[in-house]
């Protein structure tokens, strides 16, 4: 019966619709020709559902969803009547950070703010609870008078709506400070302390029982970290280990606690420069062994059980196989949803608690893919929604994994993705790099460079020295070396696709957003000759400001001094500074309502280019923010993108 329901699945997703994935080599290309470009209207689309998250029970979904071209907060059934759907909007200059379920019939919501405070801006957390049976929205300990809290630290598995969350008290430091745990209500709101605020204790862990086990003390002035612990709920905490994080080094802070022992899961650099899962004793720090390891790559996160007491499987950075499954119902599970779309990327999304109902993405880089929902008692795989309806199932541009050397020597991988309909050679060219710079781009469907790629430009989006998922070694060679060789890691992209045949050296634009967006403004300052114009998105333009800015975090200090490891002079290596050696006409767009870069960024540096009578444009969205989360946003950024590569960068 399984097999035949997934036949079906199986033909969807084969090459005629969707092609190969990964690393498989790169089909004939296409004749030129016959297609159709979509509008771009149809990659503005805002996706059907993001951060997706299955009721308990498998029958209710929880995530964010395109409503009329907005984002809402929504619970919708996976069978049944849509008509019971809960939808509430999303808070204005307001970032969902997660949402998580508590029991079947509530979710809680982290939210993230810049908000003003005593004159400066300040990154304000809180919570929200919506309820699936009434629809009623609460504020939970929105009456604490701090900065954070939102440290969502347990969630309970038995039935009942208490959760246990951490929150400061006051701004000022005293008592109050400090954050407390909380036992919180999602219904009603009505808390009562669990555990008081300590000294210097700025985080606070719980195992799966809901017992407060272990806090994290901090000083910003000496950055220093302790980890306090505790063998039960109940007994005094005690310090078992510390560690400078200025000099780079770290608390073995449990993210599990295996039942009935001392003992804890928590991530550490194994010997290749990997990061791995290791199981500690808790009551010496001794590492007992190296749980688990993914091989040339790096751990990325764990997942849990739903009551949290076991692991089931972990993230990695390997592309080829980005989840890894211990769990043997999961592993086989993810066994048979490969079989029935060998070509095609299909991850397993969210699941109920017993792990027989699953919420599935099956994607390919060059499609944004569909959503379906696996019961595995019935055998049944229902389509739920495409990401994206208006592109639906279509096949669009190839994309691949490449790898080039920088002029060190440095071996560095990027994804190339191909304008479908074209010829191979001699393209209109876009080197995009990512934010971060703490991140990687990976080979997945990317709305901007499939658009891009609709208009006729190959597309490489670089991963230099720097970015995450490439172990310690790699990530720590972009010190020093911000507005340096990570910025020579994409110029040589560009250079390595030259030689390949692939690009018209005379038609190379960098587009980027947010770090991105700084790597394009100094990508044509320092490589003023090899770019015919660039577009920053939500940009920094003034490294100077922006190692200050941290919105007033208790580890201020400490991040800015992770921040100045980056380069030896902010204000040497800032696009600001650096406008006299600027050629290439520049695109500036910046969303008016980004808690994450200051519109400033942006509109001081139109004002020093216009001054300086060189080339600019600069187009301003009064309600997007960092995300784009509106479909109007969208449209308006991929419009300015698409007017303004037509007139200094065409196409044909």
């Amino acid at each position: 019966m399984l097999r035949f329901i997934l036949a079906g699945v199986a033909l969807a997703f084969s090459s005629p619709l969707l092609g190969q994935e990964g690393g498989a080599a790169p089909a004939a290309p296409r004749a030129a020709a016959t297609f159709e470009p979509l509008p771009t209207a149809a990659f503005a689309r805002l996706p059907f559902m993001e951060m997706p998250e299955i009721s308990p029970d498998g029958r209710h979904v929880a995530g964010l969803f395109g409503v009329k071209g907005e984002q809402r907060i929504g619970i919708l059934p996976l069978r049944g009547d849509t008509a019971a759907a809960v939808f509430i909007g999303v808070p204005d200059q307001t970032e969902i950070d997660w949402l998580r379920w508590v029991g079947d019939d509530d979710i809680v919501i982290g939210l993230r703010a810049l908000l003003p405070v005593e004159a400066e801006n300040w990154y304000i957390t809180r919570l929200l609870g919506l309820s699936r049976t009434t629809g009623k929205a609460t504020r939970l300990l929105w009456d604490l008078k701090g900065q954070n809290a939102a440290d969502l630290l347990w969630v309970p598995t038995d039935g009942s709506r208490e959760i246990l969350v951490a929150g400061q008290n006051s701004i000022y430091e005293g008592d109050d400070f400090w954050p407390a745990v909380y036992r919180v209500d999602v219904a009603t709101g009505r808390k009562k302390t669990e555990v008081n605020g300590r000294t210097s204790v700025m985080d606070w862990g719980a195992d799966h029982l809901g017992r407060v086990r272990y806090g994290i003390g901090y000083r910003d002035q000496s950055t220093k970290a302790t980890l306090l612990y505790r063998r039960d709920g109940g007994g005094a905490f005690r310090s078992i280990d510390s560690a400078s994080l200025r000099d780079e080094e770290e608390l073995t802070i449990p993210f599990l606690f295996v039942p009935g022992t001392d003992h804890g899961l928590v991530y550490k650099e194994s010997a290749d420069g990997r990061t791995a899962i290791a199981e500690i004793d808790l009551t010496t720090g001794r590492e007992v062994r190296i749980a688990y390891t993914a091989e040339n790559a790096d751990i990325e996160g764990a997942i849990l059980s739903s009551d949290g007491a076991g692991l089931l499987g972990y993230y990695t950075s390997d592309d080829a196989r980005p989840i890894h499954w211990i769990d043997p119902k999961m592993a086989a599970h993810q066994a048979t949803l490969d079989a029935a779309s060998p070509r095609s990327r299909v991850r397993i999304e969210s699941y109920s608690r017993d792990l027989s109902k699953l919420l599935v993405r099956i994607s390919t880089p060059d499609n944004p893919g569909l959503f379906y929902f696996f019961d595995a008692a019935t055998g049944s795989l229902d389509r739920l929604a495409a990401v994206n309806e208006v592109i639906g199932a279509k096949r669009l541009s190839r994309a691949r994994l490449v790898q080039y050397k920088a002029r060190d020597g440095l071996e560095i991988e990027g994804v190339l993705t191909m304008p479908r309909g074209r010829a191979t050679k001699n393209l209109p060219f876009i080197v995009m790099p990512h934010g971060g710079p703490w991140g990687h781009d990976e080979l997945t469907y990317d709305y901007w460079a499939q658009f891009l790629a609709e208009r006729g430009y190959a597309v490489l989006q670089p991963n230099f020295r720097g970015s995450t998922g490439y172990g310690e070694k790699f990530l720590k060679a972009g010190q020093g070396q911000m507005g340096f060789a990570m910025q020579d890691d994409v110029s040589d992209g560009v250079r390595w696709a030259v030689a390949e045949g692939i690009v018209d050296p005379k038609r190379v634009c960098i587009v980027g957003a947010s770090y991105g967006g700084y790597a394009a403004m100094w990508g044509i300052a320092k490589d003023p000759d090899q770019y015919r114009c660039a577009i920053s998105i939500n940009g920094v333009s003034n490294l100077r400001r922006e190692v200050n800015d941290f919105g007033n975090d208790v580890r201020a200090r400490l991040y800015r001094t992770q921040w100045q490891k980056m380069t030896p002079d902010f204000s040497a290596v800032s696009p600001i500074n650096a406008i006299d050696r600027i050629k290439t006409p520049l695109l500036l767009i910046h969303s008016k309502k980004d808690v994450t870069v200051d519109h400033a960024q942006s509109a001081k540096m139109y004002g020093a280019m216009r001054k300086a009578g060189k080339v600019v444009e600069f187009v301003s969205i009064p309600l997007a923010d960092h995300y784009f989360t509106r479909e109007a946003d969208r449209m308006t950024l991929l419009t300015s993108i698409e007017t303004f590569l037509a007139k200094h960068n065409p196409p044909d």
